[in-house]
Order: C-alpha cells, then structure tokens, then sequence
C-alpha cells in the first residue's frame, strides 16, 4: 500500500491508519529528514524480528528508534540535564544522540551496554505518527542487504531506489505493510553523537552541524 501523505499537513486520517497498521504489527517505510527509513512499534517483537530479517541484520545490532519530542525520548533515555540542553539545541534535527536506555525500551533494542540510538527527525510525517502511536518508532534506512552486488553501477541504481517512495513500495512489495510518500528527502545520513557520561563524541559525521559537540 502506497500512501501519499502532504509533509507539511499530514492528513489525520492517514496517520491514523498507518498507526492503526503498526499497532497490528505491521512494517512500514515512512520519510524522515534523512533517508526514507522502514521501521515498526518497538513494543512489537514480531514485528522487530520482521525488520531484523528484511535487512539481513544480526540481532547483535539493535536499531535506533525516533521518539515524537524531547518529552517522549525522557521516557525511554535517562536524560542528564547536559543531555537535555543539548538535545533541546539541535532537535528536532538530523542526528542519532546515544543515550543509556530506560527500563521502558526492550532489550532487544539496546546494546550490551544497555544503550539506545534516539532520533528526533525534522519531519512532520514521522513525528505525527510517532506521537499518535505513543510509542517510539524503529528506524533503520530503507537499503537492502539481501540484494548487495558486486557490479558498482548496479550497486549506485539500488542506492538511489531507496530515496524513492514508488521505487521502495515496488522493491519490497509484500514485505512491507504500507510505504508513506512524503516526497522528496534530503538522502543523506543523520550524525550519530554519543552523550554517555555527558562527554560528546562524534561517532559518524552526517548532516547536521556538530560543531556545538566539538
């Protein structure tokens, strides 16, 4: 299913529907201000494993998830006065901020380390369904391991399928539930900023100004 959703005035009764689909467990993919990401309701096992297999991914390496606002990821971070100040300075923003997990996030979505990759995109789309679902998304780039080529043109063709809602919904087909067309994403990766012990460290630099972290 192939919904095509205004990024700047999602309409409530789509959102509602793509909620309703991940309440029963369904996979989607949905624009962020990245990549188009393909996620699920972390509370879901099912629907974890489901996205564990569609990457090819080893249940070693948890995903990272997007909450709706900074009052939603203290529900499921520990958030240090050092961390919220920053957070509240680049989000809603293009980075993956790495936060000890709470209680409320399932094992399976924290490290050894009990810690947890949290977003908090700038994009209306995501943010509407994360806040209506009451629970954190699963995010991880719409890519596709199963299909990697050793030929570098056809590997460039499969990369840019991915910043292509149509592209997306014809490349998965029945693996996912519902692909959300938001339009046009920046196709570029979030930094990724570990504020463990309230000492930043940039671990991938992205979009998003980091400088403030440095």
């Amino acid at each position: 299913m192939l919904l095509k959703v205004n990024p700047d005035n999602p309409q409530p009764r789509l959102i509602s529907k793509v909620v309703e689909l991940l309440r029963e467990g369904g996979v989607i993919a949905y624009p962020t201000d990245t990549f188009y990401g393909i996620g699920c309701d972390i509370m879901n096992k099912k629907a974890i494993e489901r996205v564990y297999q569609l990457k090819n991914r080893d249940k070693s390496e948890p995903f990272s998830f997007i909450c709706s606002d900074l009052t939603h990821i203290s529900e499921y971070a520990k958030v240090s006065n050092f961390a919220y100040r920053n957070m509240k300075r680049v989000l809603p923003g293009p980075f993956t901020l790495i936060l000890p997990g709470s209680k409320m996030v399932p094992k399976i979505m924290l490290t050894k380390r009990k810690t947890a990759g949290i977003r908090v995109p700038n994009n209306n789309i995501v943010l509407a369904i994360a806040k209506e679902l009451g629970h954190p998304i699963l995010s991880t780039s719409a890519s596709d391991k199963r299909s990697n080529s050793k030929n570098s043109a056809d590997s460039n063709i499969k990369e840019s399928i991915f910043s292509d809602p149509s592209l997306i919904h014809d490349h998965f087909g029945s693996l996912l539930d519902a692909v959300i067309d938001g339009g046009q994403v920046p196709n570029v990766a979030s930094s990724i900023v570990s504020l463990i012990d309230d000492i930043p460290e940039i671990i991938r630099y992205g979009a998003g100004d980091v400088s403030i972290f440095e």
